[in-house]
């Protein structure tokens, strides 16, 4: 662990010492710190500009009230909300997505993914993988083998974050474990994660609301080492750790009061306070998410909201539903605006889907026979739906895709070849990214 010392004596406003001590913490598993991360990542991957932002929907969204309304089955099966025409002749969604409908032709939709074991957790939508028969360490997230494979796509930035917070129900707060690659390729958690990756000054980054103190305390331990002449002592890679804290990239893209007023308004406010036990209503984590990729990260993760709605599912769905809306149209706009929509994939789902059938509490329960996602940008072929669920939304009746499948198709995006890539396990078995079986989906890449 790097800790620099700051030659002051003076207070903060928060009464803590001017000499207290910069520490670079533990990363994910092992202990690993912040240097000995860059120096393994320099060891292994080439960095590249392609990226991914995977949006997690903790508890599971109802597919048939979201982009599969059913509006030929029983009213206890179709609910409450319409249909209204999009874009793309023939496809149509929720009323509560007018956004998404405006700008279908940049959107896929998945209607079918098929494949969940039904657990309440974010592993999957991560690894594309159950967890059962994983290797020893566990199977790599979609961050972690980014990581590995691309590194960032810019000095002074790590190549993964994950914007998760810690969750009332943990394995939702998970933002991609690095499994057998080990903590080298760990995500990078300013906003904490259980336990707090960096602490600055002693202001922990529990919360992205805290950035004020954050950018406070890069100022003060900028001066301090600028002061101090300890820069030059610094071996490479510690120099890397400090430039993860320090440099102009990291701290502006965590600084969402860069961006102009009316751009934040587009993304909605909201709080990064967790909604029960689920993730925080905060559609400006997709904002944060796009500063990320533009700064130079290859993977973000991101959990929004909470969508375990086994009661009151249409009223729940009338307020996160829009916060959905314009977060995620606000992100993809930006992407093609800016330029990175052919290099930057983003994808959104939940673990599993909700029961055709409302429950006596209004509510859906878990329903792991069928799912639906969105994918946008990626250089991908969008205004598209592939795949159908039967009249009830109970089950894929066309073109089922598997988890594995989408993972497949995100890495093709990226440049990475899953046919041929492999990456070593543990006792130096070479395993394929995907299992052989699964390709990426040519709805998509053709």
């Amino acid at each position: 662990m790097l800790s620099i010392s700051s030659s002051r004596s003076s207070r903060f406003c928060d009464g803590h010492s001017r000499r207290g001590f910069l520490r670079l913490g533990a990363l994910g598993l092992g202990g690993l710190a912040l240097p000995g991360l860059l120096r393994a990542q320099s060891r292994q991957g080439t960095p590249g500009k392609k990226a991914i932002i995977m949006v997690f929907l903790p508890g599971g969204p109802p597919h048939q009230d979201m982009w599969d309304l059913k509006m030929d089955a029983p009213s206890e099966i179709r609910g409450e909300f319409r249909p209204i025409r999009t874009k793309v002749p023939g496809i149509e969604v929720c009323e509560l997505f007018p956004k998404m409908a405006a700008m279908m032709d940049k959107f896929s939709i998945i209607r079918s993914v098929v494949g969940s074991t039904g657990e309440h957790a974010a592993q999957q939508c991560l690894t594309g993988r159950p967890p059962q028969n994983a290797p020893a360490g566990g199977w790599p997230s979609i961050g972690a083998i980014m990581s590995r494979m691309q590194g960032a796509g810019a000095p002074g930035v790590p190549a993964f974050v994950g914007l998760s917070p810690k969750m009332g129900h943990g394995p939702w707060a998970n933002p991609g474990l690095p499994g057998f690659l080990g903590p080298a390729h760990a995500p990078f958690q300013p906003n904490g994660g259980g336990s707090a990756d960096l602490v600055l000054n002693n202001i922990t980054l529990d919360r992205l609301q805290d950035r004020g103190a954050l950018l406070h305390s890069f100022d003060s331990l900028r001066r301090d080492v600028d002061a101090s002449g300890m820069m030059g002592a610094m071996d490479t890679f510690q120099q890397q750790a400090m430039g993860v804290l320090t440099s102009s990239r990291l701290s502006e893209a965590l600084n969402l009061d860069k961006e102009d007023p009316k751009v934040r308004a587009r993304y909605g406010g909201g709080t990064m306070k967790c909604r029960d036990d689920g993730g925080p209503e905060c559609p400006e984590q997709f904002l944060m998410a796009r500063r990320l990729v533009e700064a130079g990260v290859s993977c973000v993760t991101l959990g929004f909201n909470r969508w375990d709605w086994h009661s009151r599912n249409f009223p729940q769905a009338r307020e996160v539903f829009p916060q959905l809306d314009n977060g995620l149209t606000a992100l993809v706009q930006d992407l093609h605006d800016s330029g990175l929509d052919q290099d930057v994939s983003v994808v959104v789902w939940g673990e599993f889907g909700r029961t055709p059938q409302l429950n006596k509490e209004g509510g859906r329960d878990h329903w792991p026979r069928v799912s639906c996602a969105a994918l946008a940008c990626g250089g991908m072929t969008h205004g598209q739906v592939i795949g159908a669920t039967d009249r009830l939304g109970g089950e894929a009746v066309d073109r089922p895709v598997d988890f594995q499948e989408v993972f497949a198709t995100l890495y093709h995006a990226a440049g990475i070849d899953t046919q041929t890539a492999t990456i070593n396990d543990l006792n130096g078995r070479p395993r394929f990214l995907v299992d052989e079986q699964f390709k990426p989906l040519p709805e998509l890449i053709g």
